[in-house]
């Protein structure tokens, strides 16, 4: 069974106070994290050092939203990866649908800025997916197909089971539309069957998260599925609650799997 990963994207939200308050309230709610899932942040740049300082001491993980795909150099206002390294950052966003559209960000660049952060061992968590138009015209499996085969384009098996992939329906992302648990797990499982074709059974272990406005009203459907391996969660990892609230429900399913997996005969398994 895959880790379920629950990563809050704060976006451009929050400094320094926000980031202190929105921290403790997780913390306060939730004190223990189970060891069956994964909590990550990615707060804004001028909070990750605040972020990492004050959960030193928690099992909660810290990501950055974006970073250069050079080591270094003439980049004003960039950061790279090995200055998320140093600051103590474990993950970092890569390719979200925001950045692709607003900053035009293409495949191949999104590939370059994977491949750097492979090199400095921060793990990678690589958005795919569709616009509304594209899914009107039924291309979503076309487009979806392209973008992951470019991110994961060059890579061994031991590197591709360090990459996380986020699917963000594009179309449900801040519109209150989300994608039915079915149409959640057939894009998800059509990814799996991609990365499958070119890592074998190392697919098995890559995890494929939900992006498409996942909150606690909906989170039991979708992690529910079989390819749905977490959440890369917008506006709901602004509030404690509802974030901790998706936590909880991840370590109940989590809990309810690991039973069913124990009480399987050695056939069955």
């Amino acid at each position: 069974m895959r880790k379920f990963l629950i990563a809050g994207n704060w976006k451009m939200n929050g400094g320094a106070e926000f980031t202190s308050d929105l921290l403790s309230a997780i913390k306060a709610r939730k004190a223990v994290i189970s060891e069956d899932v994964d909590v990550l942040v990615c707060p804004t740049f001028v909070s990750l050092s605040m972020a990492i300082d004050q959960l030193h001491e928690s099992d909660i993980l810290v990501g950055a939203q974006n970073m250069h795909e050079a080591d270094k150099g003439a980049y004003t206002g960039e950061v790279s990866a090995s200055m998320l390294v140093e600051a103590g950052c474990s993950y970092v966003l890569l390719g979200h649908s925001e950045r692709r559209a607003y900053f035009h960000e293409d495949d191949a660049l999104v590939r370059e800025k994977l491949q750097t952060a492979l090199s400095h061992d921060l793990a990678p968590i690589v958005c795919v997916g569709e616009l509304l138009e594209q899914r009107k015209e039924n291309r979503h499996f076309e487009v979806v197909k392209s973008q992951t085969l470019a991110a994961f384009n060059g890579l061994n098996e031991e590197q591709a089971v360090q990459v996380v992939v986020a699917y963000e329906p594009v179309w449900a992302i801040g519109t209150g539309e989300t994608a039915s648990p079915d149409q959640a797990q057939e894009m998800h499982a059509f990814i799996r069957s991609i990365l499958t074709e070119q890592f074998g059974e190392a697919a098995r272990a890559i995890r494929i998260l939900y992006g498409g406005s996942m909150k606690p009203t909906n989170a039991h459907e979708l992690l529910s599925q079989p390819d749905v391996d977490g959440g890369l969660i917008g506006g709901a990892s602004l509030d404690a609650e509802s974030f901790v609230g998706i936590v909880e429900i991840a370590e109940a399913l989590s809990i309810s799997a690991g039973k069913a997996d124990a009480q399987l005969s050695p056939e069955e398994e």
